[in-house]
């Protein structure tokens, strides 16, 4: 088992996650991060530091799109290891569906 950043964090990216992760293994789009599934450790911290609900187990059901979305853009992003200030509208973003959709979009962030 590993974890998935799933549409939640799309035009969130709050970065609590990037924090508490012992292994760095968070990679940051412009609008999003990813967890690359070869380098999560399963300790679930990430989990409850996440206050969008965006991080989840690959085992749940329907998690498939979030499980190829993280392996592919893990290795196109830059690795995050330090939270950053979020997007100054994150908070309208909260809750708001189908913005993988509408909003995601591939090209990478910063990184460290």
């Amino acid at each position: 088992m590993t974890y998935v950043v799933n549409e939640s964090c799309v035009k969130c990216k709050l970065m609590d996650c990037v924090e508490v992760c012992p292994v760095d293994c968070f990679y940051e789009g412009e609008n999003m991060l990813v967890i690359h599934p070869d380098e999560c450790i399963d300790c679930g911290v990430c989990v409850p530091e996440c206050p969008v609900e965006a991080i989840q187990p690959d085992t749940e059901s329907g998690v498939e799109k979030w499980i190829a979305l993280n392996a592919e853009y893990a290795q196109k992003w830059p690795n995050i290891t330090a939270k950053k200030t979020p997007p100054p509208d994150s908070r309208n973003w909260e809750g708001v569906s189908n913005k993988f959709e509408l909003y995601f979009s591939p090209n990478p962030g910063t990184g460290d």
